[in-house]
């Protein structure tokens, strides 16, 4: 049967891939925009890469929603068999007031949630993140974090956006868990998410290739990221869809933890004739330049610090067979340099 999809943010990096994989499984996608004159931008974006092209203004329309707004929701609802909430703000800089992330996000998801209980649906897929997981450090004696843990938000390791991200994560469950028990809930927590974009309106995640290609740093901190291919973060999005037993469960996404580093010596090995920076900054040195650059001095409670995240239940539920990052960061940067986004 063919199900139609309220798809929100959809000129979002992360979106923009959903919508091919929901668009190649033969859904409908209705994708959620703050301005039509985006849409065009979607359908070039992702036309290229689908297996039939063919009637696309049909089978992809647009509507215009706010997060901050309750306008069009109701009406981009109806009709719909599921919602998938990507839209979450994912800022460069953390902000000064950490509401201006905080709030957006969760006054946000829980207005997606509302609106889709009032129209009668009852599946929800919420793209959540790692940093509801964890903020950045294993406990001692634990391999890797699992979908039980859950970000601790007094750990003043928390940034803006880990708050951000964990308050309407759990403000989604408590909402479904208390005054929607009818909406099956499933949340896909990717950790940073690289690949090939779609277009030039790539993500925040995508501009860490970008400033490694530049070679924007003489020497690079000793941070991890644990990392994940967005094709993958797609297909399990979609995957959920066709299993109703994973409703009320969360799913990580990601496929290893690479450091700053070996993020660079990745993309070395692939393109050896480009200059790209690998030597390692001491600790010490950051934390002096910390002290004249603000978006240094967001990294230091993750400096020299590493976490490890659990794929298996991906692996073992969705049949997830997640792809090399190595090689998806040199297929990243690839895409860059080939259309002139990174000279």
């Amino acid at each position: 049967m063919t199900q139609t999809v309220l798809l929100t943010g959809a000129s979002g990096y992360i979106a923009k891939h959903v919508a091919v994989a929901l668009l190649n499984g033969g859904c409908k996608v209705r994708g959620s925009v703050r301005s039509l004159s985006r849409a065009d931008e979607v359908r070039e974006a992702v036309k290229p890469v689908l297996a039939d092209p063919t009637d696309l203004d049909d089978r992809l329309t647009f509507v215009t929603l706010d997060l901050g707004s309750d306008d069009g929701w109701d009406a981009a609802l109806q009709g719909v068999d599921a919602l998938m909430h990507t839209a979450s703000p994912f800022p460069l800089e953390q902000p000064k007031n950490e509401d201006e992330l905080i709030r957006p996000a969760v006054d946000g998801t829980l207005r997606a949630l509302r609106a889709a209980q009032k129209a009668g649906v009852s599946r929800v897929v919420l793209t959540s993140s790692v940093v509801a997981i964890s903020p950045g450090r294993l406990p001692e004696g634990k391999v890797a974090h699992t979908e039980d843990d859950w970000t601790d938000i007094l750990d003043p390791i928390v940034s803006a956006y880990g708050k951000s991200k964990t308050l309407a994560e759990k403000a989604a469950w408590e909402f479904v868990a208390n005054r929607a028990p009818g909406i099956a809930l499933t949340t896909i927590n990717p950790s940073l998410v690289i690949g090939p974009p779609l277009d030039r309106n790539y993500g925040t995640s995508v501009s860490l290739i970008e400033r490694i290609l530049a070679a924007k740093d003489p020497l690079l901190p000793n941070i991890c990221f644990g990392c994940v291919d967005v094709r993958d973060v797609a297909a399990m999005h979609v995957a959920v869809l066709d299993k109703p037993e994973t409703a009320g469960e969360r799913f990580i996404a990601s496929d290893r933890t690479m450091t700053f580093v070996e993020i660079a010596k990745a993309l070395k090995a692939g393109l050896p004739d480009r200059k790209i920076v690998t030597r390692q900054a001491p600790g010490l040195l950051i934390r002096l330049l910390a002290r004249f650059d603000k978006s240094i001095k967001t990294i230091l409670p993750i400096l020299d610090k590493r976490d490890e995240f659990s794929n298996a239940k991906a692996r073992d539920r969705l049949g997830i067979t997640f792809r090399d990052t190595r090689d998806s960061m040199v297929e990243t940067a690839k895409t860059l340099l080939k259309n002139g986004w990174v000279k």
